[in-house]
């Protein structure tokens, strides 16, 4: 999947694609040709750059209720030639997730369509799921049929059928047509559920990987195998050696660390520095410096993960470092710094925001870091970042950050965040969102009522609610 396009945060476009409660204020102000258009684009073309943990689908799922959107434009992508073609998951899954959250809020036509699709579509195992949590007994009954016909009825469609009942997300409907009646579709469920044990239990079995009694080079050989296959096994090899290596290996692995082979120095590092090895931010600042990039970011990630003392007392020498280890420096004094350590904090988030711009990984932590050392110079930053960013979870933490920091934030940015996408955005604006606003009084009262607002949601609006509906 490429990374989508996303339009500038001002247009009502760019609001909704970012999930922002200001979108939902503009779009039920705005022509509702226009508004349609804008969520349609939204749900066909999924605007997250990580779509497996940002959420949306709730978000517009409420705004075709507002708007009493039709579903024509989902109902066309869904079942497009295209659909035969391009099976990513990521194509379709908004939509369904939408149409999910349709069907429990009634909306038949929603239901129908992921029937539909289930039993038609390339991505059915979404829609499948979709509807084992809202669909009747007999509507996922009348699915088993197509869903099976899915599978051939040799060995190999036998073996795959059993593999896609072992790894069901929602086994609902599997059970059920394990029971089914007819004996044709029961037989064959269950057979494929007694398959998927066996497998598992099979897999249980044949453990791959290091074994009791290897020694500490046969670890670092593992951890090299990996870099040589492309994936980095570092991280279970360190863990690996902490099993392994005893007191009298500690000089073969500081040797490992000083110059042996990228895996083996990877692993050494991450295995010193999670033990407070007196010698380990020497050599991760000596990796930094001579490394290849694996090593340097496998430094770097060891470094980030020191809690003692003498990490955050380096940390503070390092932060005005222009590199990778500078940068990591400014993360650390984020996350265990103290009040002494606001300015250096301060400017790694300026300069992050600078150098790399509101979308800028580095600053999920930054801002966390603002938030918990009150940086109150910090909230102009972390409203360009709420503002800007794509992403809706680092959206959430710069809210989170200028609740702590920013004394406008309740009647501010907390008002629109009680529409936002993101679940903890709207907990931590219903607990700060002054009620001045009429908006925010029947927000948080359509909150509570809401059946598909997420509990936490819901108990931070009913601490805003005395007796008698009164919001306090």
């Amino acid at each position: 999947m490429f990374d989508p396009v996303i339009a500038p945060s001002g247009t009502l476009l760019g609001l909704l694609q970012r999930g922002r409660g200001d979108g939902t204020l503009h779009a039920l102000t705005a022509p509702r040709s226009e508004t349609i258009e804008a969520l349609n684009h939204c749900v066909l073309h999924d605007p997250r750059h990580d779509w497996q943990v940002e959420n949306r689908s709730l978000y517009y799922a409420r705004l075709y209720l507002d708007l009493h959107g039709e579903l024509d434009a989902i109902e066309a992508h869904l079942f497009d030639a295209e659909d035969v073609l391009d099976t990513d998951e990521s194509r379709t899954g908004l939509g369904l997730a939408v149409l999910g959250h349709l069907a429990s809020y009634g909306r038949r036509d929603a239901l129908t369509l992921l029937r539909r699709y289930a039993a038609q579509g390339a991505n059915w195992a979404w829609a499948l799921d979709e509807l084992a949590l809202r669909d009747d007994d007999a509507g996922l009954r009348a699915l088993a049929t197509p869903v099976l016909a899915r599978f051939a009825t040799d060995p190999e469609g036998e073996a795959e059928l059993a593999t896609t009942v072992r790894d069901a997300f929602e086994p609902r409907p599997w059970r059920l047509w394990a029971d089914d009646p007819r004996e044709s579709v029961a037989t064959r469920v269950r057979a494929a559920q007694e398959a998927g044990c066996f497998d598992r239990w099979q897999r249980q079995m044949r453990p791959t990987g290091p074994r009791p009694g290897w020694s500490v080079q046969a670890v670092f050989a593992w951890a090299q195998q990996g870099i040589e296959r492309g994936a980095a096994l570092h991280v279970p090899a360190a863990r690996c050696l902490t099993a392994v290596a005893g007191p009298e290996d500690r000089p073969e692995i500081v040797r490992a660390a000083e110059g042996g082979t990228e895996g083996a120095r990877c692993t050494a590092l991450r295995y010193l520095a999670d033990g407070n090895d007196p010698d380990a931010l020497t050599l991760i600042e000596r990796a930094v410096a001579t490394g290849p990039a694996p090593v340097v970011e496998a430094a770097v990630d060891a470094f980030e993960r020191m809690r003692s003392l003498a990490a955050v007392d380096r940390a503070r020498r390092w932060a005005c470092r222009p590199d990778a280890l500078g940068a990591a420096a400014g993360r650390v004094l984020a996350c265990r710094g103290g009040v002494q350590d606001r300015d250096l904090v301060l400017a790694a988030l300026r300069e992050a925001v600078r150098g790399e711009g509101p979308d800028a990984p580095t600053l999920w932590t930054l801002v966390d870091g603002a938030g918990r050392l009150g940086i109150a110079c910090a909230a102009p930053a972390l409203r360009h970042i709420y503002r800007e960013t794509a992403s809706s979870h680092l959206r959430g933490r710069a809210a989170r950050a200028l609740a702590a920091t920013d004394p406008s934030y309740g009647s501010g940015f907390a008002v629109e965040c009680l529409w936002d996408c993101e679940e903890s955005t709207r907990e931590i604006a219903a607990r700060h969102a002054e009620t001045g606003d009429t908006r925010v009084v029947e927000r948080l009262r359509r909150l509570a009522a809401d059946p598909a607002e997420e509990a936490e949601v819901q108990t931070a609006v009913r601490s805003r609610i005395g007796p008698g509906e009164t919001v306090v």
